[in-house]
């Protein structure tokens, strides 16, 4: 043994030393994590060859390991930290020779190369970084945290602490639209951090709040550590639980869960809404806190107003709050009375299918034991119980095509239960409606009646929707009887648009917010999936930033907002109307839908080519376009690098050796409370990239491969991660933010400031830990 340590235990040290070395050398990090493992496989294979790397593995020919294995014990859960005492034969950490493990090496990461980087199944996930990172860098280029810095300022301003407060708001803000740190961090210390000093803010205090809420962007939606460690964590989750199926005596993990083993990063965004707000408000109530506790310290200054005119607090109530809960509210009692729903009239041609029990119960005996211990005797007595009816009947009820009267039938009773208000216009209504009363509330004292005639409009299309549309009425004859009203609707939300444009907190927060909701409400409500999601968030973001860029330059920016109409129209044509033109019977109301549709679809590509010229033409887009791909080169050159190291660590039996240290604990809460502290000790030396896949791969299935949710376990993951960012002496929230403070701010300011963060950090870990529900409970409530 070497220096009293076993073999692989120095192969351990000598990867991680490398690693260390290579980033601290300056050289990059992405081509210095590959170089560390090529290094340390050389080190310890001369070593090895050298004898002096001895691995002290267990006699598995000894007669107490068999007596160990006769009594029930099975291979996979004996180690040499479960039963220290049972004898060992020394052996090199290469058995097979170091030239056999460089060939397999060799050979893995080619496959791996291809498997997670160039064509495997999670590559199309992966581009969503892409599109997130090109999102997220020009929207940063198009200075919308400069507005929204001004304009949350003066919001929060005559608040104490106001400032602080705002730094968090605009932060979450800058997180759900572009999630880039560095951007994030930089532009708040640029324009932030003089201004808070400026006004007697203690630099503590200040740079605290701004690091910290900097790195808000890698845990709210859409965030690039949730896409990387989604994907990653789809592939341990399920290869984890095959794992735990059989050796529980089950053929598969849904035999043996009695639910697919499979998260998505999709399913992820949702699970992560509610930690991130939560972060966020966390940090607002520390600094709202401090600044009762240190007035002097964090004082208020009231930075000016951000509506056109004054307005009473009556009407300030009646507008913005009363008016809108109660059409809202209204809306949802009609939906409960059965007025508002579905005017959905297709149903399928074959039959439903009958319904399986809830396990699977046709298992052998061990798998059977299994399964009663983990969904408990009442819940297999229940599926047993499902199972002798469905048996009784026959069997499973199999799905078969209806006849024409089955099917009439079938059709007339969804006919007669359709509500007599559709979904879709009693939503659109809502929107509609909810300008009207903005605008009124953002100017009383304007001309009143072109509000007034939008609210006709609304009341007539109701009306209309009551009495002259049916389930039966075709999408057609639906636009013609809805002309009149959305004509009048559209009257008064041209004026109110206008009106509302005079509040710059509208004016400023609405276009990204706009951006926002598409993009996360189309992957948080199950519409499609990051990928796609995000493609529109970069289209939207290009988009936006044209229309900055015109306004700056004084030209009109029509172009742009014609083309955000025509995607919207196109949105609306394609759910209203059947563009299926393929097939034998095409009607004409489809024919001049689709050429509709389609010419509005050509018009928002020529917004969107229009709007790259704008940017190419200003020199804005070819900057952004470098940036994003050095970004994303970055990445994936990362991700390539750590499958080398990690192979690297597999060859010697260091993976194996460390997953067997964590199965010796019986506790799954000890072996999870384990990995999240070495994770939190490596984020004060390594950069999330790094963790995420050097270390999360090594333990991945251990903390996967237990009963705890995925969803859960990967949250609480990418909050501990977001603390890397924090943690001296290299989070590079603090490195950001150290290159553009002033003088006056020392580094002992930052340390000193950020510390309280860290804390809160922990203690959003803690708040997490002890209720797990923060996390499921948006995936439980929206359907996958």
């Amino acid at each position: 043994m070497f220096f009293g340590l076993d073999g692989v235990e120095v192969g351990l040290i000598i990867v991680f030393v490398c690693l260390f070395g290579g980033i601290l050398s300056g050289f990059p990090v992405a081509f210095a994590i590959g170089g560390a493992g090529m290094i340390s496989f050389g080190i310890i294979a001369a070593m090895d060859s050298a004898g002096l790397l001895i691995h002290q593995a267990i006699d598995t020919g000894s007669a107490a390991y068999r007596d160990l294995i006769n009594s029930g014990i099975r291979e996979d859960t004996v180690s040499v930290f479960r039963y220290p005492d049972l004898p060992r034969i020394g052996e090199p950490v290469f058995p097979q020779g170091w030239e056999v493990a460089l060939d397999r090496n060799v050979s893995f990461i080619v496959n791996r190369m291809n498997e997670r980087v160039l064509a495997g199944q999670s590559i199309e996930t992966l581009l969503a970084v892409l599109m997130f990172v090109l999102m997220g860098i020009t929207l940063e280029r198009s200075k919308i945290a400069n507005d929204l810095l001004t304009t949350m300022a003066r919001v929060f301003g005559p608040l104490p602490g106001g400032l602080a407060v705002s730094i968090v708001v605009v932060g979450a803000f800058l997180a759900a639209s572009t999630g880039i740190v560095g951007a994030t961090v930089v532009t708040m210390g640029l324009l932030a951090l003089p201004t808070m000093l400026r006004h007697n803010y203690s630099p503590e205090i200040a740079t605290g709040v701004i690091a910290a809420s900097g790195t808000l962007g890698q845990i709210i939606p859409p965030s690039i550590v949730i896409v990387l460690l989604g994907t990653l964590a789809g592939d341990l989750y399920s290869a984890a639980q095959e794992a735990r199926a059989t050796a529980a005596g089950c053929t598969d993990a849904l035999t043996y869960l009695g639910e697919p083993a499979v998260v998505s990063v999709g399913t992820l965004f949702q699970a992560a809404l509610l930690p991130g707000i939560m972060l966020a408000l966390l940090y607002a109530l520390y600094a709202f806190g401090y600044a009762l506790l240190n007035p002097d310290k964090a004082p208020a200054v009231p930075m000016g107003a951000t509506n056109a005119e004054p307005i009473t607090r009556s009407e300030a109530f009646t507008w913005f709050v009363g008016a809108p809960v109660l059409i809202i509210v209204g809306t949802i009692v009609l939906g409960n009375l059965g007025m508002v729903g579905s005017q959905d009239t297709r149903i399928s041609t074959f039959s439903d299918i009958g319904e399986a029990a809830s396990l699977r119960t046709n298992v052998g005996p061990e798998c059977q034991a299994a399964m009663i211990e983990l969904h408990g005797q009442d819940a297999w007595d229940r599926a047993v119980a499902e199972q002798q009816v469905i048996e009784d009947a026959g069997g499973l009820e199999q799905s078969e095509r209806l006849t024409e009267e089955e099917y009439a039938a079938a059709q007339a009773a969804k006919i007669e239960n359709a509500a007599p208000i559709g979904t879709g216009i009693a939503v659109l209504l809502i929107l509609l409606s909810l300008i009207l009363t903005t605008a009124r509330g953002v100017s009383p004292s304007a001309d009143g009646r072109p509000l007034v005639i939008g609210g006709i409009g609304v009341v007539l299309a109701v009306l209309v929707d009551i009495i002259l549309i049916g389930p039966t009425t075709s999408a057609g004859v639906t636009v013609l009887l809805m002309v009149i009203p959305f004509v009048l609707i559209m009257y008064g939300v041209v004026y109110a648009t206008k009106l509302c444009a005079t509040n710059e907190l509208i004016r400023v927060v609405f276009p990204p917010l706009v951006l926002i909701v598409a993009v996360l409400g189309s992957i948080l409500g199950g519409i499609t999936n990051p990928t796609p999601a995000a493609a529109l968030g970069a289209g939207g973001a290009i988009m936006l930033a044209a229309y900055r860029k015109l306004k700056d330059l004084d030209r009109s920016p029509k172009v742009i907002i014609w083309s955000t109409l025509a995607i919207i129209v196109s949105i609306l044509v394609g759910v209203n109307f059947d563009l299926r033109i393929n097939q034998e019977e095409v009607s004409f109301e489809s024919w001049v839908a689709f050429f509709f549709a389609y010419g509005a679809y050509l018009y928002a590509l020529f917004g969107l080519l229009f709007s790259c010229w704008i940017l190419y033409a200003n020199g804005v887009l070819s900057p952004v376009v470098r940036e994003t791909a050095k970004v994303t080169s970055m990445v994936f050159t990362i991700l390539i690098g750590s499958q080398l190291l990690n192979l690297v660590v597999i060859s010697f039996g260091g993976e194996h050796y460390i997953q067997q240290f964590l199965k010796s604990f019986d506790n799954e809460l000890t072996v999870f409370l384990i990995v999240m502290l070495v994770l939190f000790v490596l984020g004060f030396v390594l950069d999330f990239l790094e963790i995420i896949y050097i270390v999360v791969p090594i333990v991945g299935p251990v903390i996967y491969g237990g009963s705890f949710d995925p969803k859960w376990v990967t949250i609480m993951i990418a909050v501990n991660l977001q603390t890397s960012f924090l943690t001296p002496p290299f989070g590079f929230a603090l490195f950001y933010l150290r290159g553009v403070a002033p003088p006056t701010v020392t580094t002992r300011h930052i340390y000193r400031g950020i510390v309280p963060f860290v804390l809160i950090q922990v203690a959003g870990l803690a708040i997490l830990w002890l209720f797990p529900s923060i996390v499921t409970i948006v995936p439980d409530l929206i359907p996958n």
